[in-house]
Protein backbone atom coordinates (compact mmCIF):
# COMPACT_ATOMS: atom_id res chain seq x y z
CA UNK A 1 0.00 0.00 0.00
CA UNK A 2 1.47 3.36 -0.81
CA UNK A 3 1.60 6.07 2.05
CA UNK A 4 0.38 9.32 1.59
CA UNK A 5 2.78 11.82 1.48
CA UNK A 6 2.44 14.51 4.13
CA UNK A 7 2.04 18.04 3.72
CA UNK A 8 0.79 21.44 5.27
CA UNK A 9 -3.09 22.44 3.56
CA UNK A 10 -2.86 25.90 4.75
CA UNK A 11 -6.28 25.48 6.90
CA UNK A 12 -7.04 28.27 9.29
CA UNK A 13 -7.66 26.96 12.59
CA UNK A 14 -11.59 27.49 13.29
CA UNK A 15 -10.95 27.80 16.74
CA UNK A 16 -9.00 30.81 18.07
CA UNK A 17 -9.15 30.28 21.89
CA UNK A 18 -10.64 28.99 24.91
CA UNK A 19 -11.86 28.74 28.26
CA UNK A 20 -8.40 27.63 28.74
CA UNK A 21 -6.86 30.54 27.37
CA UNK A 22 -4.76 28.78 23.74
CA UNK A 23 -3.07 32.16 23.25
CA UNK A 24 -0.50 31.62 26.13
CA UNK A 25 2.52 30.84 24.70
CA UNK A 26 4.90 28.03 25.47
CA UNK A 27 8.37 26.87 24.76
CA UNK A 28 7.17 25.31 21.57
CA UNK A 29 5.48 28.05 19.61
CA UNK A 30 7.34 28.92 17.45
CA UNK A 31 7.60 25.22 15.50
CA UNK A 32 5.51 24.85 12.55
CA UNK A 33 2.09 23.46 12.69
CA UNK A 34 1.22 20.56 10.22
CA UNK A 35 -2.34 21.52 9.44
CA UNK A 36 -2.61 18.49 7.26
CA UNK A 37 -4.38 16.00 9.03
CA UNK A 38 -1.85 13.41 8.07
CA UNK A 39 -1.40 10.25 9.76
CA UNK A 40 1.88 9.57 9.10
CA UNK A 41 3.71 12.12 11.27
CA UNK A 42 6.86 10.62 12.37
CA UNK A 43 7.75 11.23 16.11
CA UNK A 44 11.35 10.31 16.30
CA UNK A 45 13.67 12.60 14.64
CA UNK A 46 15.51 11.11 11.46
CA UNK A 47 18.21 8.63 12.80
CA UNK A 48 16.40 7.62 15.94
CA UNK A 49 14.45 4.48 14.44
CA UNK A 50 16.12 1.11 16.01
CA UNK A 51 18.14 -0.49 13.06
CA UNK A 52 16.77 -3.66 11.77
CA UNK A 53 13.20 -3.30 13.42
CA UNK A 54 10.28 -4.49 11.55
CA UNK A 55 9.17 -3.62 7.91
CA UNK A 56 6.07 -4.84 6.27
CA UNK A 57 6.25 -8.71 5.79
CA UNK A 58 4.40 -10.89 3.42
CA UNK A 59 5.35 -14.53 4.94
CA UNK A 60 3.48 -16.64 6.69
CA UNK A 61 3.90 -15.96 10.65
CA UNK A 62 5.75 -18.99 12.52
CA UNK A 63 2.93 -19.97 14.81
CA UNK A 64 4.30 -20.95 18.32
CA UNK A 65 3.24 -23.57 20.46
CA UNK A 66 1.05 -22.95 23.68
CA UNK A 67 3.29 -25.54 25.03
CA UNK A 68 6.27 -22.40 24.61
CA UNK A 69 4.26 -19.59 25.50
CA UNK A 70 3.17 -20.95 28.74
CA UNK A 71 6.19 -22.78 30.09
CA UNK A 72 9.62 -21.76 27.81
CA UNK A 73 10.76 -22.71 24.53
CA UNK A 74 12.75 -25.81 26.38
CA UNK A 75 11.14 -25.69 29.67
CA UNK A 76 10.40 -29.01 30.91
CA UNK A 77 6.98 -29.13 31.77
CA UNK A 78 4.91 -32.32 33.93
CA UNK A 79 2.89 -34.40 31.34
CA UNK A 80 -0.79 -34.11 32.77
CA UNK A 81 -0.04 -30.74 32.76
CA UNK A 82 0.84 -30.74 28.99
CA UNK A 83 -2.26 -33.10 28.06
CA UNK A 84 -4.39 -30.38 29.82
CA UNK A 85 -2.81 -27.82 28.02
CA UNK A 86 -3.40 -29.42 24.51
CA UNK A 87 -7.47 -29.19 25.81
CA UNK A 88 -7.70 -33.56 26.03
CA UNK A 89 -8.62 -33.44 29.62
CA UNK A 90 -8.27 -31.83 32.92
CA UNK A 91 -4.72 -32.90 35.04
CA UNK A 92 -6.19 -34.68 37.41
CA UNK A 93 -8.19 -37.03 34.48
CA UNK A 94 -4.55 -37.07 32.86
CA UNK A 95 -3.19 -38.61 35.66
CA UNK A 96 -5.73 -41.54 35.51
CA UNK A 97 -5.15 -42.19 31.82
CA UNK A 98 -1.37 -42.37 32.28
CA UNK A 99 -1.95 -44.61 35.65
CA UNK A 100 -3.78 -46.65 33.21
CA UNK A 101 -0.89 -46.99 30.57
CA UNK A 102 -2.38 -45.21 27.91
CA UNK A 103 0.05 -42.38 27.84
CA UNK A 104 2.97 -42.78 25.34
CA UNK A 105 6.10 -40.34 24.87
CA UNK A 106 8.28 -41.00 22.19
CA UNK A 107 6.88 -44.37 21.72
CA UNK A 108 7.31 -45.58 25.06
CA UNK A 109 4.53 -46.08 27.82
CA UNK A 110 4.58 -43.79 30.55
CA UNK A 111 3.29 -44.69 33.94
CA UNK A 112 5.30 -42.35 36.45
CA UNK A 113 2.87 -39.32 37.48
CA UNK A 114 6.28 -37.08 37.84
CA UNK A 115 7.20 -37.70 34.23
CA UNK A 116 7.96 -34.58 32.04
CA UNK A 117 8.09 -33.42 28.49
CA UNK A 118 9.44 -30.80 25.88
CA UNK A 119 7.75 -29.62 23.07
CA UNK A 120 9.23 -31.54 20.75
CA UNK A 121 8.29 -34.37 22.17
CA UNK A 122 5.84 -36.98 20.90
CA UNK A 123 2.88 -37.66 23.04
CA UNK A 124 0.58 -40.07 22.10
CA UNK A 125 -3.24 -40.49 24.18
CA UNK A 126 -5.12 -43.38 23.93
CA UNK A 127 -3.89 -43.89 20.67
CA UNK A 128 -3.99 -40.41 19.34
CA UNK A 129 -1.15 -38.21 18.71
CA UNK A 130 -1.68 -35.13 20.49
CA UNK A 131 -0.13 -31.73 20.22
CA UNK A 132 -0.83 -28.08 22.19
CA UNK A 133 -2.39 -25.23 20.06
CA UNK A 134 -0.39 -23.60 17.47
CA UNK A 135 -0.95 -19.64 18.10
CA UNK A 136 -0.01 -16.84 16.01
CA UNK A 137 0.70 -13.32 16.64
CA UNK A 138 0.52 -11.03 14.04
CA UNK A 139 1.31 -6.59 14.73
CA UNK A 140 0.03 -4.59 12.13
CA UNK A 141 -0.38 -0.61 11.29
CA UNK A 142 -3.98 -0.19 10.94
CA UNK A 143 -4.59 1.94 7.94
CA UNK A 144 -7.54 4.78 7.72
CA UNK A 145 -11.09 3.77 6.97
CA UNK A 146 -10.59 0.20 8.24
CA UNK A 147 -12.94 -1.65 10.39
CA UNK A 148 -11.21 -2.90 13.55
CA UNK A 149 -13.92 -6.19 13.75
CA UNK A 150 -13.57 -9.50 12.19
CA UNK A 151 -16.65 -8.75 9.87
CA UNK A 152 -18.80 -5.94 8.69
CA UNK A 153 -22.55 -6.43 8.05
CA UNK A 154 -22.07 -2.62 5.62
CA UNK A 155 -19.59 -4.90 4.11
CA UNK A 156 -16.69 -2.35 4.71
CA UNK A 157 -13.13 -2.81 4.55
CA UNK A 158 -11.93 -4.28 7.79
CA UNK A 159 -8.24 -5.02 9.26
CA UNK A 160 -8.68 -8.99 8.57
CA UNK A 161 -8.98 -7.94 4.68
CA UNK A 162 -5.85 -5.66 5.41
CA UNK A 163 -3.78 -8.75 6.38
CA UNK A 164 -6.06 -11.05 3.85
CA UNK A 165 -3.59 -14.79 3.56
CA UNK A 166 -1.02 -13.90 6.45
CA UNK A 167 -2.30 -17.07 8.16
CA UNK A 168 -4.46 -19.79 7.79
CA UNK A 169 -5.67 -19.52 11.36
CA UNK A 170 -8.53 -17.37 12.76
CA UNK A 171 -7.10 -14.26 14.66
CA UNK A 172 -9.19 -11.67 16.25
CA UNK A 173 -8.28 -8.32 16.82
CA UNK A 174 -7.16 -7.19 20.22
CA UNK A 175 -8.83 -4.24 21.59
CA UNK A 176 -10.46 -1.50 18.75
CA UNK A 177 -9.04 1.56 17.12
CA UNK A 178 -11.77 4.11 15.35
CA UNK A 179 -12.38 3.69 11.84
CA UNK A 180 -9.98 6.87 11.16
CA UNK A 181 -7.84 5.94 13.68
CA UNK A 182 -4.12 4.91 12.48
CA UNK A 183 -1.55 2.50 13.93
CA UNK A 184 -0.66 -0.69 15.87
CA UNK A 185 -3.04 -3.53 16.50
CA UNK A 186 -2.47 -6.96 17.72
CA UNK A 187 -4.41 -9.81 16.10
CA UNK A 188 -4.12 -13.00 17.68
CA UNK A 189 -5.46 -16.63 18.57
CA UNK A 190 -4.20 -16.46 21.90
CA UNK A 191 -7.95 -16.25 23.37
CA UNK A 192 -6.32 -16.00 27.17
CA UNK A 193 -3.66 -13.54 26.66
CA UNK A 194 -6.02 -11.17 24.44
CA UNK A 195 -8.23 -11.33 27.53
CA UNK A 196 -5.99 -9.61 29.59
CA UNK A 197 -4.43 -7.12 27.44
CA UNK A 198 -8.21 -5.79 27.30
CA UNK A 199 -8.59 -6.03 31.43
CA UNK A 200 -8.47 -2.92 32.85
CA UNK A 201 -7.09 -4.29 36.03
CA UNK A 202 -3.42 -4.87 33.93
CA UNK A 203 -3.32 -1.34 33.20
CA UNK A 204 -1.55 -1.39 29.74
CA UNK A 205 0.30 1.46 28.59
CA UNK A 206 -1.14 2.81 25.05
CA UNK A 207 0.28 6.07 23.62
CA UNK A 208 -1.58 7.56 20.67
CA UNK A 209 0.35 10.53 18.26
CA UNK A 210 -2.46 13.15 18.44
CA UNK A 211 -2.92 15.81 15.30
CA UNK A 212 -5.01 18.65 17.10
CA UNK A 213 -6.47 21.69 15.14
CA UNK A 214 -4.59 24.18 17.06
CA UNK A 215 -1.29 24.49 19.46
CA UNK A 216 -1.96 23.68 22.68
CA UNK A 217 -1.27 25.46 25.46
CA UNK A 218 0.81 24.62 28.45
CA UNK A 219 -2.24 25.23 30.44
CA UNK A 220 -4.19 22.63 28.43
CA UNK A 221 -1.37 20.00 28.21
CA UNK A 222 -1.24 20.40 32.27
CA UNK A 223 -5.02 19.96 32.50
CA UNK A 224 -4.43 16.66 30.24
CA UNK A 225 -1.78 15.30 32.98
CA UNK A 226 -3.54 16.60 35.58
CA UNK A 227 -7.18 14.85 34.50
CA UNK A 228 -10.42 16.34 32.67
CA UNK A 229 -14.04 15.67 33.40
CA UNK A 230 -15.47 13.15 30.74
CA UNK A 231 -19.31 11.99 30.57
CA UNK A 232 -18.46 8.95 32.65
CA UNK A 233 -15.92 10.02 35.32
CA UNK A 234 -12.39 11.98 35.00
CA UNK A 235 -10.07 11.00 32.55
CA UNK A 236 -6.52 11.66 32.58
CA UNK A 237 -3.09 11.07 30.49
CA UNK A 238 -0.43 9.05 32.00
CA UNK A 239 2.35 11.03 29.92
CA UNK A 240 1.96 14.42 27.43
CA UNK A 241 4.64 15.11 25.18
CA UNK A 242 5.27 17.67 22.63
CA UNK A 243 6.48 16.97 19.05
CA UNK A 244 10.32 18.04 18.75
CA UNK A 245 8.82 19.62 15.40
CA UNK A 246 5.47 19.87 14.84
CA UNK A 247 3.92 21.93 17.13
CA UNK A 248 0.09 20.66 16.72
CA UNK A 249 1.22 17.26 17.71
CA UNK A 250 1.59 15.94 20.86
CA UNK A 251 2.38 11.99 22.00
CA UNK A 252 -0.44 11.29 24.89
CA UNK A 253 -0.08 8.22 27.05
CA UNK A 254 -2.96 6.86 28.62
CA UNK A 255 -3.46 3.37 30.66
CA UNK A 256 -7.61 3.48 30.59
CA UNK A 257 -9.56 2.22 27.13
CA UNK A 258 -12.46 4.27 27.01
CA UNK A 259 -14.73 4.76 23.84
CA UNK A 260 -13.26 7.60 21.88
CA UNK A 261 -10.87 8.46 24.99
CA UNK A 262 -8.28 10.28 23.39
CA UNK A 263 -10.88 12.52 21.39
CA UNK A 264 -12.89 13.37 24.38
CA UNK A 265 -9.72 14.66 26.25
CA UNK A 266 -8.92 16.41 23.76
CA UNK A 267 -12.54 18.31 23.49
CA UNK A 268 -12.81 18.67 27.23
CA UNK A 269 -9.55 21.22 26.77
CA UNK A 270 -11.59 22.81 23.69
CA UNK A 271 -9.93 21.59 20.95
CA UNK A 272 -10.30 18.59 18.45
CA UNK A 273 -8.02 15.84 16.94
CA UNK A 274 -7.43 16.40 12.75
CA UNK A 275 -5.36 12.90 13.10
CA UNK A 276 -4.90 10.11 15.39
CA UNK A 277 -2.21 7.04 15.50
CA UNK A 278 -1.60 4.91 18.38
CA UNK A 279 2.61 4.28 18.18
CA UNK A 280 3.15 1.86 21.01
CA UNK A 281 0.73 -0.46 22.50
CA UNK A 282 1.67 -3.02 25.92
CA UNK A 283 5.75 -2.15 25.06
CA UNK A 284 5.39 -2.78 21.23
CA UNK A 285 6.55 -0.07 19.16
CA UNK A 286 5.35 1.12 15.32
CA UNK A 287 9.25 1.61 14.87
CA UNK A 288 9.45 1.83 10.74
CA UNK A 289 6.11 -0.55 10.49
CA UNK A 290 4.47 0.86 7.26
CA UNK A 291 0.81 2.06 7.38
CA UNK A 292 -1.06 -1.34 6.27
CA UNK A 293 1.63 -3.42 6.76
CA UNK A 294 2.22 -5.90 9.10
CA UNK A 295 4.67 -8.29 10.51
CA UNK A 296 5.15 -10.93 13.10
CA UNK A 297 5.93 -10.86 16.78
CA UNK A 298 9.25 -11.91 18.03
CA UNK A 299 9.56 -15.04 20.44
CA UNK A 300 10.98 -12.24 23.10
CA UNK A 301 7.98 -10.16 22.56
CA UNK A 302 5.80 -12.67 23.17
CA UNK A 303 7.26 -14.01 25.84
CA UNK A 304 7.32 -10.16 27.07
CA UNK A 305 3.87 -9.75 26.66
CA UNK A 306 2.51 -13.05 28.50
CA UNK A 307 5.26 -11.97 31.66
CA UNK A 308 2.96 -8.74 31.45
CA UNK A 309 -0.61 -9.88 31.85
CA UNK A 310 1.35 -12.50 34.35
CA UNK A 311 0.89 -15.62 31.88
CA UNK A 312 4.67 -16.29 32.00
CA UNK A 313 7.33 -16.28 34.92
CA UNK A 314 10.57 -15.07 34.92
CA UNK A 315 12.18 -18.19 35.50
CA UNK A 316 10.59 -19.66 32.56
CA UNK A 317 11.89 -17.33 29.81
CA UNK A 318 14.43 -19.35 27.95
CA UNK A 319 15.12 -17.08 24.86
Amino acid sequence: MNEKKSGASGKKNRKTGSRLNPKKKHAGANRRSTGSGSDEVPMRRRGDSKAGKARGRRHEPQPVYDHEVRFGKNEPVRLNKYIAAAGVCSRREADSLIEQGKVEVNGEVIREMGHKVVVRDRVVVDGHEVKPEEYVYILLNKPKNTISTTNDERDRRTVLDVIEKATGKRVYPVGRLDRNTTGLMLLTNDGELAHRLMHPSYKIRKVYQVETNMILSDEQITALRNGVQLEDGPARAYKVDRHPVLANVIRMSIIEGRNHQVKRMISAVNAEVISLKRVVYAGLEIDDLRSGKWRSLSRKEIFQLRQLVKLLDKKTLNL
